[in-house]
C-alpha cells in the first residue's frame, strides 16, 4: 500500500512541474534573497574578470545510491556555471568522489562550452575523479584548489564530515566558499566554517536561483504546493483529532 502511495506522488509531483514548466508566465518569479547565491554570482565576475578559476566539488556519491539527489542539484549547477565561465583564461575545475559523476561533470562542462559557443575552450582534464572514498575523496581534491589559481569553490552534492578539509584548505588560501549538503554532519561544519551556508532544501533551489531553466523554477513551485498540502493535511487531522471525529 506504502509502495503505490509513493508512486502516486511521484507521478502527481511529475505532472505538476510539467505542468507548471511548461504554462506561460506573464511575469518573471520572484524568489527571497538568499546571501550564498549573491556572493556566488560575484564570484563568477571575480574568475572571469581576473582569469582565475573556479571549483566546483559535486561530492562524492554516485547518482544510483539514495544519496545520489544532491549531486543532479550540483550538475544543473555546473552546467549554468561552465557557460557563465566559459570567457574565462582558465576554465572551471570539477572534482568528484564517484565515478559517474565524473563522467558527466565532463560531459556537463563540454554542453555548457558549447552553449557558450566556446567548445574549442574546454579541456576534459578539468572533470576529475579524485578519489573513490570519503577522505580520499577530500585529499585528492585539495590540491586542485591549492595549486591552481583557485578564486572561489562552489561545494554542491553529498559530503560528509570530510567537508571540513575543503572548507579548512579554502580558508588557509583565503577563498570564499558557496556549500550545499544533505548530511546533517557535514551541515554543522559548513555552519561552523562557511559565512552562507546553504542549509535544508535550498540545496535543490540552485538551479531556479542561477536561472539554468523553467523546470528548476517549477520544481521550487511544486516544493511549495507539497509544502502547504501537508500543512493543511497535518491542520485537518489536529481539527478532526479535536473533536472527536478520529
Amino acid at each position: 500500500m506504502s509502495g503505490v502511495i509513493g508512486l502516486a506522488l511521484v507521478l502527481v509531483a511529475a505532472g505538476l512541474l510539467l505542468g507548471l514548466a511548461f504554462v506561460r508566465r506573464k511575469s518573471v518569479p520572484v524568489f527571497r534573497e538568499i546571501p550564498a547565491f549573491t556572493r556566488l554570482k560575484r564570484a563568477i565576475g571575480i574568475s572571469v574578470e581576473d582569469g582565475t578559476r573556479l571549483h566546483i566539488s559535486l561530492g562524492r556519491s554516485g547518482l544510483q545510491t539514495p544519496d545520489g539527489a544532491p549531486g543532479l542539484a550540483g550538475l544543473a549547477m555546473l552546467r549554468h556555471l561552465s557557460e557563465q565561465t566559459s570567457a574565462s583564461d582558465n576554465p572551471p575545475v570539477v572534482t568528484s568522489g564517484a565515478a559517474d559523476l565524473a563522467i558527466l561533470s565532463r560531459d556537463t562542462l563540454q554542453a555548457g562550452y558549447k552553449a557558450a559557443g566556446a567548445e574549442d575552450f574546454y579541456s576534459p582534464a578539468t572533470g576529475r575523479l579524485t578519489g573513490l572514498t570519503p577522505f580520499s575523496f577530500a585529499a585528492g581534491a585539495i590540491p586542485s584548489m591549492r595549486d591552481e589559481n583557485v578564486s572561489s569553490n562552489v561545494l554542491i552534492g553529498h559530503f560528509g564530515p570530510e567537508i571540513a578539509l575543503l572548507t579548512d584548505t579554502a580558508e588557509r588560501i583565503n577563498s570564499p566558499t558557496v556549500a550545499a549538503t544533505v548530511d546533517p554532519a557535514a551541515q554543522a561544519v559548513l555552519y561552523a566554517s562557511v559565512d552562507d551556508p546553504l542549509i535544508g532544501e535550498e540545496l535543490f533551489a540552485a538551479g531556479a536561483y542561477s536561472e539554468a531553466g523553467r523546470a528548476h523554477q517549477a520544481s521550487l513551485q511544486v516544493q511549495d504546493i507539497f509544502r502547504w498540502a501537508i500543512i493543511l493535511i497535518l491542520l485537518g487531522g489536529s481539527a478532526l483529532k479535536l473533536f472527536g471525529l478520529i
